[in-house]
């Protein structure tokens, strides 16, 4: 009879909570325009790489490098502007040690507040690696790949697709 470790059970658990998280308050730190809740899920060294996403409609957004500039750099670009909703599936944890890997489906939709007839629905695949911050665990390297999209490009980054 094999004999259960509970806590080791409840860790693990709470681990795969918390890796989710992450992306939760990513996406909704966005849609509020929430600065804290959205810095909250990187690392002070995270990259974003939204490029593979982006080349979808002809664009080339840099690589975001550091917690600061990620942050800045979304919310300053969406607010006033468009309001976004983002919904989290199919969530598929790997987790070593101190570090876990994170793989999910994300529908993002991007609405221009000031013309609700332009707007961009994205179905985007999220490879997310992930580093333990004391009970948390943090975003260290985000790519984005777009599955399929919809809409007009100009709702996301306000150029021609």
């Amino acid at each position: 009879m094999h004999r259960i470790d509970a806590e080791a059970v409840a860790r693990e658990l709470r681990d795969r909570t918390e890796i989710v998280d992450a992306l939760y308050r990513f996406g909704l730190g966005q849609d509020l325009g929430d600065r804290r809740l959205f810095a909250s899920a990187f690392a002070a060294d995270a990259e974003l790489d939204f490029r593979p996403a982006a080349a979808r409609w002809g664009s080339e957004p840099p690589v975001m490098t550091g917690r600061e500039t990620i942050v800045s750099t979304i919310l300053e670009l969406f607010a006033g502007r468009v309001a976004t909703t983002h919904q989290v599936t199919n969530p598929r944890v790997v987790i070593e040690g101190d570090t876990a890997r994170l793989t999910a489906l994300v529908e993002a939709q991007h609405l221009l507040t000031a013309d609700h007839g332009t707007h961009a629905l994205l179905k985007n695949l999220y490879d997310v690696g992930l580093v333990r911050d004391g009970d948390r665990w943090v975003i260290r390297r985000l790519r984005i790949e777009n599955v399929w999209f919809t809409g007009d490009p100009v709702a996301i980054f306000n150029a021609p697709g």
